[in-house]
């Protein structure tokens, strides 16, 4: 085989390898561990249970832009465990992801990640499937979870080969349900109105915290 051809093959080779993809989960259990969960959630009915007494895992990913599809990459997730109002015993989940490729300016600015931090972190797959143990079946909460879903959904059916089936409570459109005056609220204007310190913003741990 002549050199040229072969590098492109090994670097083809390569960057599957780095992208993460399901291949490279080393235990298949974990995936029929994620596959048994979905079901789970399926027959679980969280529609009656007080708000006061669910089970919820509030996250916040940190990414490279909007556009999952467009190649844009989830960099980092943070997630608090809680009921009601109290955060449980094994209640946070960070991990950055890993990225190979330099991080743009604005996010490094907006975020504070860096191409260090990024480069030595977690494949994706791993960090999916170590979320998903975290927050098991219980629902999860985001602030304008569009942005959420659509990286989840997106990187669980091509990673690890799933449809993402967890219910996401959106807390912007809660607040529209308690004041339809309320136009666009942004996590610090909400933040602002129930007197919750805001600390480490843009940080996926400190969003969901």
């Amino acid at each position: 085989m002549a050199f040229e051809p072969f590098m492109q093959l090994f670097r083809g080779i390569q960057s599957r390898r780095n992208a993460g993809g399901i291949n490279d989960v080393q235990n298949l259990q974990q995936v029929a561990y994620l596959r048994h969960l979905q079901k789970e959630i399926v027959k679980e009915d969280v529609m009656n249970i007080n708000l006061n007494e669910l089970n919820v895992v509030v996250f916040d990913i940190e990414t490279t832009g909007f556009s999952p599809e467009k190649g844009d990459v989830i960099l980092s997730i943070g997630a608090v465990k809680m009921c009601g109002k109290e955060i449980q015993e094994d209640g946070t989940f960070y991990s950055l992801v890993y990225f190979d490729q330099d991080m743009p300016d604005e996010i490094v600015k907006l975020t504070g990640i860096t191409n260090e931090q990024v480069i030595n972190a977690p494949k994706i797959s791993d960090v999916l499937i170590e979320f998903y143990q975290f927050v098991k079946n219980n629902p999860l909460v985001a602030h304008h979870a569009n942005h959420e879903r659509s990286f989840m959904s997106y990187y669980s059916n091509k990673i690890l080969k799933t449809p993402f089936k967890h219910r996401i409570v959106d807390t912007s459109f809660i607040y529209k349900v308690v004041d339809p005056t309320m136009k666009m609220a942004t996590l610090d204007q909400l933040c602002m109105e129930q007197n919750i310190p805001i600390e480490n913003r843009h940080h996926a741990l400190g969003d969901a915290k």
